[in-house]
């Protein structure tokens, strides 16, 4: 687990959510918290306005750090949020926290929301908070089975633990056109994976041997077809309220060229908080 929690507001109402999800998880790890005011251009006070937006919500957000017993740290930093954040993000080993930062539909049209641009830049842990479900009842941890998932697995594990919450692994199996042993034994086995001495196989049953150390209760489902439908189809269908992905994705990689971004388009599609870890790979 990282050792503390940043959260940042921009004194728009739809922050409140990611500051209740924050304070939670910080009693639940018994980490510290960092919340961050983030003063934007448009939101200069006037010399007629004697209260700031965030005043507001810095009051609030204390008011709660201190019924929970937190150690909390304050800031205020001037400049654009989506820039603020991951510069911030990179001084500690953060879990950071994100929500909706009020842009306009325009805005979000053509540069699309600001959680692709903070998935993307900030290294570390991201939670995606549109509205605070909290505590999770049931988490969903998605398995990628190339290794993207493998540090989403182990952190949804631990807060899973420390609340006694079930956990649902999910592997979507995609259209497969290669025709080669393994792939046809995936193709041909997609709705008892697990049952099968594929990398796939083993890697499904090593989630469920890890949640089983950690005095989980778990199950599989497993899934065939578009990978970012079918996921959106098992959310709707059941009943979740914390979503764990990985990801392979960064500002720099060739992959956002190419290919979409599943974690961040089902994080947009869905109303609850989406936890995502950046893939990193192996060192040589």
């Amino acid at each position: 687990m990282n050792s503390e929690i940043l959260v940042a507001t921009n004194g728009y109402s739809r922050t409140w959510p990611g500051i209740e999800y924050a304070a939670w998880l910080a009693g639940v790890m018994r980490a510290p918290v960092t919340l961050i005011g983030i003063i934007e251009q448009k939101q200069r006070p006037n010399i007629d306005e004697e209260i700031h937006p965030l005043e507001d919500v810095f009051s609030r957000a204390v008011a709660l750090f201190q019924e929970k017993e937190l150690e909390y740290h304050l800031e205020i930093h001037e400049g654009l949020a989506e820039d603020v954040i991951p510069r911030k993000a990179k001084e500690k080993d953060f879990l950071t926290v994100v929500t909706p930062l009020g842009r306009p539909p325009l805005r979000r049209l053509v540069l699309r929301r600001s959680f692709h641009q903070l998935m993307a830049d900030i290294t570390g842990p991201v939670l995606y908070v549109p509205s605070a479900c909290v505590p999770p009842m049931h988490i969903i941890i998605c398995l990628g089975g190339l290794g993207y998932g493998i540090a989403a697995e182990n952190l949804g594990l631990e807060i899973a633990s420390r609340i006694k919450a079930p956990v649902t692994f999910l592997h979507v199996v995609p259209p497969i056109d290669l025709d080669y042993p393994e792939s046809r034994t995936v193709r041909d086995n997609w709705d008892h994976l697990g049952d099968t001495d594929t990398l796939l196989g083993r890697t499904l049953r090593s989630a469920l041997d890890e949640a089983q150390k950690r005095g989980i209760k778990a199950n599989l489902k497993l899934r065939q077809g578009i990978v970012i439908e079918e996921i959106l189809s098992e959310l709707k269908q059941g009943e979740y309220d914390l979503v764990c992905m990985g990801s392979p994705y960064s500002r720099h990689g060739l992959r956002q060229f190419y290919a979409p971004n599943v974690t961040a388009e089902v994080a947009e599609a869905i109303g609850c908080p989406v936890l995502t870890v950046r893939f990193k790979p192996p060192d040589k």
